[in-house]
């Protein structure tokens, strides 16, 4: 667990400038984070809606503005995180973990919602297939499951590519360097990200029985599943 609590740390001091890091570090941050409303169903009005990795809050503050009388579990390894979140949403239904998802109790049946921006690559292969597994069951009949990230793995042929591209992005917004080379030393530590075809077919595995992706650049993907 010693890389796990390394993370939380990590994620600790990425708090102080998380939005406007995102924004620059993330091709497509600001349309991935909307695309969380954007897309679901017209008439979907969820009442309990958990999230994975809330971060700062961009993302439920987002879903918040939607529906503002839902009941939110926010789960972050991050206390700092955690805390944002308490301070910016304090007049809603919000309740907080702070948890590693694979510490998290999913209970069966319980959310109409569960939305994940890019907090799923911190998983290996075997462990986003059991947390898929466990969303599925924590999802009442007709819920929806939104995910945002980077779906690409790292033994993937276009991979070097991807790391071009987004390192050419990143040094845009951020010309010294510093900033690219903070996110490879994240990224070689932590990051374990998968194709999207093989979470796809996880996901069927799990019994989702829709799956769209409304929003893909590249390998910068938002999906929906549907149970």
């Amino acid at each position: 667990m010693k890389k796990e609590k390394n993370i939380a740390l990590e994620f600790d001091e990425f708090s102080k400038n998380y939005t406007s890091d995102m924004i620059g570090c993330v091709p497509h941050y600001t349309k991935l984070v909307s695309s969380f409303t954007e897309y679901l169903p017209e008439n979907f009005n969820p009442k309990s809606i958990l999230e994975l990795g809330c971060g700062n809050g961009n993302i439920t503050a987002q879903l918040i503005s939607h529906f503002p009388n839902a009941t939110f579990t926010l789960v972050d390894a991050s206390a700092e995180m955690l805390e944002l979140c308490r301070k910016q949403f304090k007049d809603h239904h919000v309740v907080f973990s702070n948890s590693y998802f694979q510490d998290f109790p999913f209970k069966e049946e319980t959310y109409d919602l569960i939305v994940a921006g890019f907090s799923l690559h911190h998983l290996t292969n075997k462990e986003k297939q059991t947390v898929f597994k466990q969303i599925n069951s924590a999802l009442k009949e007709g819920g929806i499951f939104s995910y945002s990230d980077l779906m690409i793995s790292k033994t993937n042929p276009d991979h070097p590519k991807l790391l071009k591209q987004w390192g050419d992005f990143v040094n845009a917004h951020f010309p010294d360097g510093e900033k690219w080379a903070w996110v490879m030393e994240h990224y070689a530590a932590y990051d374990k990200p998968a194709d999207y075809t093989l979470q796809l077919e996880w996901l069927k595995k799990a019994g989702f029985s829709s799956i769209h992706l409304p929003f893909q650049k590249g390998f910068w993907v938002y999906l929906q599943a549907e149970k």
